[in-house]
């Protein structure tokens, strides 16, 4: 089955690049925040072009639950301990300014748009609770305790923050896609200072805007030291609870709710990509316990970059790279996170100052826990000796059984059996 927004949203056809071009911006990749990025820059009045290997919002952004909201688990208190007050108090402005961008372009886009009160909830915590209401409210934003009621099982508190919202992405996208300067099936081969070859011609160009997901560009910024990808699966029910809300644990491995019409979205099953989770078995067991009545009218996976500290990266893509620009690492937040990169990377593109720019910086130091995890990882796949291998920087392939492909837990990279490249950022099929 696929997701729920595919076939029930009108797509537009955008041709593929009819030869050789020439922009003053061009963006790579055509899902939310590629879209997004053109929409701002093509309003600011700046001439652009976006390409796209394949479909656009063929990846993630048909892949999402679609929540809208500044709650990305419990960070708010973790940033504050770790960047200090003002910083994390940039960051909540940030999501807050793409609340209210939604907000504003959804009056106009009939995309299902409705807001809804936002829970993160812990199962057996109530501290780490307290603490993040404590963070938010310490911020400037009202946050309460709920006790969870609607859940089909007990926790010890959850945050709640209302006023947020959920959609209908592929709805949205396509809408604000129309009469943008995009051209599908045009793949990037190659990124040069002031140009770009395509399988379809080359582009010269002043300012390049990456938003392929996970950066192709592997010689600057150590991307594949700062990112790693985690896979996570969701079930969409009939005959299941309602839960006047969108509900998230804070747990990665932990279960999110959030309706739509009728249908109960039920998400969880989560692992870090190339290694061994609970997928739809979870999910299948968990709906079975708790909605005995329901029915699966939907089921798909989805695949997102997480970051060292649990803030994306949106900016120069490196400090050697002045004219070359990146969003990415949203951490499982990719609806707020691709509207904040199109605010940074419209004012950064322009040579504008940006007020939450600082807070996003790609150049931040990568001295976290996590860099240790992620190149313990490449090693150990770069050591493995085994075949297939991914092509991307040499990893040892493991096989998925739930999803009949072959991922690499080194960075992500996913190929189906017969070896076509599913998700980078890997850019090239492998023969198996």
């Amino acid at each position: 089955m696929d997701s729920i927004w595919i076939g029930n949203a009108e797509r537009p056809a955008f041709p593929t690049m009819p030869g050789s071009l020439k922009t003053d911006v061009l963006i790579i990749g055509g899902g939310m925040a590629g879209l997004l990025c053109a929409h701002m820059l093509k309003k600011a009045g700046v001439d652009c072009i976006l390409v796209e290997a394949k479909k656009i919002c063929d990846g993630t952004t048909c892949d999402t639950t679609a929540k809208i909201t500044l709650q990305h688990g419990l960070i708010y208190d973790n940033l504050i301990r770790q960047f200090g007050r003002e910083k994390a108090q940039m960051y909540l402005f940030a999501q807050q300014k793409a609340l209210r961008e939604f907000g504003r372009l959804c009056q106009n886009i009939p995309c299902d748009y409705e807001k809804l009160d936002s829970f993160v909830y812990s199962v057996n915590d109530r501290l780490k609770i307290e603490k993040e209401i404590t963070a938010l409210n310490s911020l400037g934003c009202k946050a309460r305790f709920s006790n969870g009621e609607v859940l089909p099982f007990p926790v010890a508190g959850a945050v709640g923050v209302n006023n947020q919202a959920q959609f209908h992405p592929l709805k949205f996208a396509f809408e604000i896609a129309k009469n943008l300067p995009i051209y599908e099936n045009t793949k990037v081969l190659e990124l040069m200072p002031g140009k770009v070859l395509t399988n379809r011609g080359q582009i010269s160009c002043k300012k390049i805007i990456v938003a392929t997901h996970f950066p192709i560009l592997n010689k600057h910024g150590s991307y594949f030291l700062k990112l790693y990808q985690h896979r996570s699966y969701v079930l969409a029910l009939e005959c299941a609870q309602k839960v006047d809300g969108m509900y998230v644990d804070e747990d990665k491995k932990g279960l999110s709710f959030r309706n739509y019409g009728d249908r109960l979205l039920l998400g969880g099953g989560s692992h870090r990509t190339g290694k061994k989770g609970g997928n739809w078995h979870e999910l299948e067991k968990f709906a079975r316990k708790h909605y005995p009545s329901a029915r699966v009218v939907g089921k798909w996976a989805t695949q997102d970059c997480m970051s060292l500290d649990g803030v994306p990266y949106i900016g120069q893509y490196s400090k050697n790279t002045p004219d070359l620009y990146v969003a990415t690492g949203f951490n499982k937040w990719g609806m707020s996170a691709s509207m904040v990169s199109a605010i940074v990377l419209t004012d950064l593109v322009q040579g504008k100052p940006n007020e939450y720019a600082q807070v996003f910086s790609p150049s931040r130091s990568i001295l976290h826990p996590q860099l240790a995890v992620n190149a313990f990882e490449s090693v150990v796949g770069l050591l493995t000796p085994t075949t297939p291998r991914c092509p991307h920087l040499g990893c040892a392939l493991k096989y998925n059984k739930a999803e009949h492909s072959w991922d690499c837990p080194c960075h992500g990279s996913r190929f189906t059996e017969s070896g076509e490249v599913i998700n980078n950022p890997a850019t090239d099929d492998k023969r198996m």
